[in-house]
């Protein structure tokens, strides 16, 4: 094994063992959460060598650094998933490896997305990104819309053609009444997704919690973690 193998499968399987243990406080199956590996700002050498190592599910959050890396990638049985904030004129691009698109947050990306997953003849997994830290504007800090909004931007994804609603996903919140309080925040998104089942009974995929919370996120009963820097590493700065 090579160095960095080695280093990837040790944190691979701490990061095993706190899902597992997490599962376990909350009663549930190790199978009802998937790991999402972010493998954003590391080389697809990294994601070529998670792949031997198991990990089915990556995202990440910038295209002009997904994209290469996807198309580098393309022969590795992967499911990609974007998570950052979304521009439209990037939607041509991240429609053409993106499985599953993770921030989606107001209607225009919708109508971005549908029209770019039909000229491709994809199915684009859609998750409405919430914004837990909403303010005045309807949107949160890091992209998101306000829980008031969910209703409504689920029901045009759902009737967009190319697009797939697939659930909710959120960000633990730095300010609002949320701050420091990561699983009354994850707690409150599952609250938010039964009540979107009830309208879209397919849309069960939560996707919460990260490296630093990802047990909160398990508790609180989130479908999928999204955990970067516990595989990985600490990230280098982006110039």
């Amino acid at each position: 094994m090579t160095d960095r193998k080695t280093q990837l499968a040790a944190n691979l399987a701490k990061v095993e063992e706190r899902i597992t243990a997490a599962c376990e406080a909350a009663g549930r199956a190790r199978e009802e959460v998937t790991l999402i590996v972010v493998t954003k700002t590391y080389p697809a050498s990294d994601v070529r060598i998670l792949s031997e190592l198991g990990v089915r599910h990556v995202a990440e959050n910038r295209d002009q650094d997904a994209a290469p890396k996807a198309a580098a990638c393309a022969d590795l049985p992967l499911k990609w998933h974007f998570v950052g904030q979304l521009q439209t004129n990037k939607v041509r691009s991240v429609v053409g490896y993106a499985d599953v698109v993770q921030s989606v947050d107001r209607s225009r990306l919708v109508a971005a997305l549908s029209k770019e997953a039909v000229r491709a003849e994809r199915e684009v997994g859609c998750l409405i990104q919430v914004a837990l830290d909403a303010g005045a504007s309807g949107r949160g800090d890091r992209g998101g819309v306000a829980p008031e909004g969910i209703e409504e931007l689920a029901d045009l994804v759902a009737g967009a053609p190319g697009l797939r609603l697939d659930g909710l996903m959120t960000v633990a919140p730095l300010t609002g009444e949320y701050a420091g309080r990561e699983q009354a925040a994850f707690e409150r998104l599952m609250v938010l997704s039964t009540d979107l089942r009830r309208a879209h009974p397919a849309a069960t995929m939560v996707s919460a919690g990260m490296s630093a919370d990802l047990e909160q996120a398990v508790a609180a009963g989130a479908t999928h973690v999204r955990v970067g820097t516990a595989v990985l590493g600490v990230r280098p700065r982006l110039g």
